[in-house]
């Protein structure tokens, strides 16, 4: 497995040079970059092919790699929303993040599949975001770029059964899961959602809880929350995962590099790199 670390780790509007001389600085091998709106650092909804590519001669001039892509736009424009306006937008986002990723040669973008709200019903949520990743699954296969559903606090596909049958319903080779070991464990336990999502797993985020808080504030660096990290990396060694732990944390308030060379050294725990003892 490979250290990756998410751009939403250093503060909003930090220089994309700076997030990846830092990034390679503390250790990382891989960058996840976020697509945001225009006039945000580094991919937007505006970006062009030539403008991307130049971001990849400046992550690979740096000696990282690239290999997913996050956005926080389909909160604004969920694919579960009441109105298809608001439904074709989000169509818009995943299908820029899509192209984006195939110009960028990354293999998955991120997609919160839809949001719970007193407006948007569980059944309507799951018919039409389902609906939405079904006419979306053409345009990843083409580009052969996967999309990764991801568990989130959007009181959506609460357990790890339902998330099977959600992204088997999709039907596609190119439509897996993006499981974030943290998000579970208000409500259950990340290992287990690992065992039997298992090969649907395509990416992973990981940062840790605090369950004695049990709200957004409960969220905490790496090792010092209740996530059972020895048996969350036993199943993924079984599972044969490979691919990257990518942190996704809160930048710290002070010192904007400060939070990726801590994250580095922690994440060496997890993975039984430098002077720290692997876990069996």
């Amino acid at each position: 497995m490979k250290k990756g670390i998410n751009q939403w780790c250093y503060p909003a509007g930090t220089p994309l040079d700076s997030v990846l001389e830092w990034t390679k600085e503390a250790g990382f091998s891989s960058i996840e970059l976020n697509v945001g709106h225009s006039g945000d650092v580094g991919l937007t909804l505006d970006t062009t092919p030539e403008e991307a590519k130049e971001i990849v001669k400046q992550i690979q001039t740096v000696g990282l790699e690239i290999d997913s892509l996050s956005t926080a736009l389909l909160w604004e424009t969920p694919l579960s929303a009441k109105e298809e306006s608001v439904q074709e937008d989000g169509k818009q986002v995943v299908k820029k993040m899509l192209e984006l990723a195939h110009t960028l040669k990354a293999s998955t973008v991120l997609v919160v599949p839809g949001v719970v709200t007193q407006d948007v019903p569980y059944d309507q949520c799951y018919k039409r975001s389902l609906s939405a990743l079904k006419e979306l699954a053409p345009l990843a296969e083409q580009l052969n770029v996967s999309i990764g559903i991801e568990n989130v606090w959007n009181r959506f596909l609460l357990s790890p059964l339902e998330m099977v049958a959600y992204i088997d319903g999709v039907a596609s080779t190119h439509v897996g899961a993006y499981f974030d070991v943290g998000n579970v464990l208000q409500f259950g336990y990340p290992e287990q959602w690992i065992s039997i999502l298992g090969e649907r797993i395509l990416k992973v985020h990981v940062k840790d809880f605090k369950t004695s808080i049990g709200n957004m504030t409960g969220f905490t660096n790496l090792l010092s929350g209740d996530v059972d990290w020895v048996n969350v990396m036993k199943e993924l060694k079984r599972i044969g995962y490979t691919g990257e732990l990518t942190a996704e944390l809160t930048p710290y308030a002070h010192d904007p590099a400060a939070l990726a060379f801590d994250t580095a050294r922690h994440m060496d725990v997890l993975l039984g790199t430098g002077k720290t003892r692997q876990y069996m």
